[in-house]
């Protein structure tokens, strides 16, 4: 082991609050309490993100997905998790049959990472199976009990539902929008059943997550109910421990497709920036990247900021990504923070270099037509299925590479974050190509089930045409809960 990286194994790495930087807390603090006092996220200094040499990234490309989440975690970790327990966890969360697969197409121009193997088919399961068996871990070891309250435009849902489910310590509240997910996705939450409670909500997605960060707030309900005020956690990406475990994506995509520490592309769909976020601190840990592509559907906040310097939220607009149909990302914090700005609610009152996120990051919006017309371009040239949201990420990259002049990009390989299996967008699949894709036997098990699905009916409030919570959707959600549990 190298000098560098043995130093950097003894420091105990902490996390700050994006909203007080001297509100500090070790890994396992910010993991049990999701977010910090005053709505702020948990974030690392970029001068403590751990750094790795060409030659430690080199060598990963002999090891199994397993070894390498183990390489890239454990400087996180190590003064908290005792090393061959975290092997223990990571091998038992990424088995032979939950690893990527990297698929060749464009005549080797782009690469698809299909992170779709996992128990509930999408990229999620890779930090939720993390995420559950270290919360799981910490619980056992402190005797406690935590309820995981999580928000889903998708797939986090059921992702962290199949993670936890069974768990003792554990109970899970998940909020889906009404008429915003998928039938699949939705049934991969409401047929668990016993310590899975799915909420249904009239809103959007930033109206499910805007509950979760209101019930994280709530002490005195949490006190009242259940005689514990931090009894609340979150599986969110607000929780820095859903944030770490997506950083293997980068260097696992580099370990097999760069042969000599060549420098990579990588296209990532955006939602709520928690994966593009994880390929950020890669790079500040030295994953050679050129370009970091962060494809948006129509909700096109992000992909604006960089062209005009102005942060503006819009109006939520249906796209057929929908785990991106987010209006206001929360991990668009820490980027801005990593940058060296900061934002308080949906207000920058410091503003990020600019031109150095310019220079790392690029941002285009595609169309919900092109979702459509990708999928078919693809399917027609290589017989290659994609569903939206990695429809999104190749036809980003696609437009970056045509427009970008650069001769060393245009060398350079271009791995494409495809996030979910095909099998749980059938309409969509069927409406571009005509033709039904095979869907994962979980799935077809789950169809037959029966659903439990709690209701919050209230409407929300609108305020210049955009859904907010309301007060009364928020106590019709605590009088179900004081009922589940009394």
């Amino acid at each position: 082991m190298l000098v560098q990286e043995r130093l950097l194994i003894m420091k105990k790495i902490k996390y700050y609050s994006t909203n007080n930087k001297l509100e500090k807390a070790d890994f396992q603090t910010a993991l049990l309490n999701g977010i910090a006092s005053n709505n702020g996220l948990y974030m690392i200094d970029k001068n403590d993100i751990p750094k790795f040499t060409k030659e430690k990234i080199k060598s990963f490309q002999n090891m199994a997905y397993c070894q390498i989440a183990f390489e890239v975690l454990y400087p996180y970790l190590a003064n908290e998790i005792e090393k061959d327990k975290l092997k223990e966890i990571l091998f038992d969360a990424y088995s032979k049959d939950i690893s990527p697969i990297i698929q060749y197409v464009d005549n080797g121009k782009i690469n698809i990472m299909w992170l779709t193997k996992g128990p509930t088919y999408s990229f999620k399961d890779y930090a939720a199976r993390f995420f559950g068996r270290v919360l799981n871990y910490f619980l056992e070891k402190q005797k406690q009990k935590k309820i995981v309250v999580v928000a889903t435009s998708g797939d986090t849902g059921g992702a962290v539902a199949d993670a936890l489910f069974g768990l003792n310590n554990i109970s899970n509240f998940v909020f889906f929008p009404k008429d915003g997910i998928s039938q699949n996705q939705r049934r991969q939450m409401t047929t668990l059943k016993n310590n899975i409670y799915a909420f249904q909500i009239d809103g959007n997605f930033d109206i499910c997550q805007t509950m979760v960060k209101r019930i994280l707030n709530d002490k005195d309900f949490a006190k009242r109910v259940f005689n514990d005020e931090n009894i609340f956690t979150t599986a969110n990406s607000i929780n820095i421990a859903r944030i770490l475990p997506q950083i293997v994506f980068g260097f696992f995509a580099y370990s097999r497709v760069a042969k000599n520490n060549e420098e990579m592309i990588a296209s990532i769909p955006c939602g709520n920036f928690a994966d593009m976020m994880a390929v950020v601190i890669a790079k500040n840990m030295g994953l050679p990247l050129s370009k970091i592509i962060c494809g948006v559907n129509e909700n096109r906040v992000f992909s604006e900021f960089l062209k005009t310097n102005k942060y503006k939220v819009q109006p939520l607009k249906i796209c057929p990504s929908s785990a991106m149909n987010i209006a206001h990302p929360s991990n668009f914090a820490r980027l801005i923070d990593i940058y060296g700005g900061h934002i308080y609610g949906e207000t920058i009152d410091k503003m990020p270099d600019m031109d150095l996120m310019k220079k790392d990051l690029f941002s285009v919006s595609v169309s919900n037509q092109d979702h459509y017309n990708t999928i078919k371009d693809i399917y027609d040239k290589y017989k290659v299925i994609l569903e939206p949201h990695g429809a999104v990420s190749l036809k980003a990259a696609q437009i970056y590479l045509n427009y970008n002049n650069s001769t060393s990009d245009k060398k350079n390989n271009c791995v494409i974050w495809e996030t979910a299996d095909p099998g749980k967008f059938p309409e969509c699949i069927l409406k571009a190509i005509k033709i039904k894709p095979e869907i994962p036997k979980n799935i077809i098990k789950q169809q037959a089930k029966k659903e439990r699905i709690y209701n919050i009916n209230s409407n929300p409030d609108i305020e210049n045409g955009i859904k907010k919570l309301s007060n009364a959707q928020y106590n019709e959600f605590l009088s179900i809960a004081k009922g589940i549990f009394d």
